[in-house]
């Protein structure tokens, strides 16, 4: 799945839908993944407003900015060695 860009919390909200659906989720087992009810994974989903998404997106844009998502990276503690 290549990098998607949310510019409002409807895009964020659109980009998690289809994650999901992919994964095979419905809304109710995620939110019971995550100790959330069906109906916040619904409002998330639609870009309802929730400020700390809308939090996200004012500052994101105040700097001219975009939030990529994409599967996290899978990789080993040994891996992170060098850096620390």
């Amino acid at each position: 799945m290549p990098d998607e860009i949310a510019r409002s919390e409807r895009q964020l909200g659109a980009i998690l839908r289809r994650i999901r659906k992919l994964k095979g989720l419905s809304q109710s087992e995620l939110g019971a993944l995550i100790d959330m009810r069906q109906e916040t994974v619904s409002r998330l989903e639609t870009g309802a407003p929730a400020l700390q998404v809308r939090t996200l997106m004012a500052v994101l844009a105040a700097l001219d900015q975009e939030l990529v998502v994409r599967p996290r990276t899978k990789a080993e503690a040994r891996d992170f060695a060098d850096i620390f």
